[in-house]
């Protein structure tokens, strides 16, 4: 049986990383808002020898979520693995005054198509005896995180409450925490950081992999 892994932001950072890491062993299904990332990443799974659906849509919105999970279940009936690397990062700015729209983005993408999607791909997981991956980088209550803390820190509330009540129905539920990385959303925080010291995309995922397939 051919093994998958739903990977959710996956069109750059750590979650691009981690499907090139996985497409040797897992059909990828590669979800991302920004399509000619995708097909970046497509080209690199291809001439590495794997193979990868991809999925050009917005987890936030419902409908499309939707008719992605019904599609993996009639073409693979379960998934193997679900990566959730998406994320929307606000711009940083006080907690008095942070932007509506950006809050509200913000909650859309990071906490409320968090907990759709955990109802949606769970019976895929269960099928498969699968695996969902989270990573806690919430900066929760730092300084100017505000729209991203709250958020993020909901989201991971939200994996924890999962996974401590699925320790013996499944699927297993892990929360990771990656070393800082030059991604495009810690330069959104940190301009001008020194990048030099900070983790590669793909040596953070050829670290976490082990755990996430173990």
């Amino acid at each position: 049986m051919e093994k998958t892994a739903l990977v959710t932001g996956a069109s750059r950072g750590l979650g691009a990383a981690l499907a090139e890491a996985l497409a040797p062993t897992h059909h990828v299904i590669a979800v991302a808002r920004t399509t000619g990332a995708l097909e970046e990443l497509d080209d690199r799974i291809r001439t590495a020898g794997g193979a990868a659906t991809l999925a050009p849509m917005d987890i936030a919105v419902e409908p499309a979520m939707q008719q992605l999970v019904a599609s993996i279940a009639g073409r693979w009936g379960g998934l193997d693995l679900w990566i959730h690397a998406a994320v929307h990062a606000a711009p940083l700015g006080p907690a008095a005054h942070l932007d509506e729209k950006d809050w509200q983005k913000s909650l859309d993408t990071n906490a409320t198509a968090t907990r759709r999607l955990i109802g949606l791909v769970e019976p895929l997981l269960l099928a498969r005896s699968g695996t969902a991956a989270f990573f806690d980088d919430a900066r929760a209550g730092d300084k100017f995180f505000g729209h991203y803390g709250a958020t993020k820190a909901a989201q991971i509330a939200l994996a924890r409450s999962w996974q401590a009540e699925t320790v013996k129905t499944g699927p297993r539920v892990l929360i990771l925490a990656p070393r800082p990385m030059p991604t495009a959303t810690r330069a959104r925080f940190f301009p001008g950081e020194d990048r030099a010291p900070l983790a590669a995309p793909a040596d953070e995922a050829a670290r976490l992999l082990p755990e996430i397939t173990g």
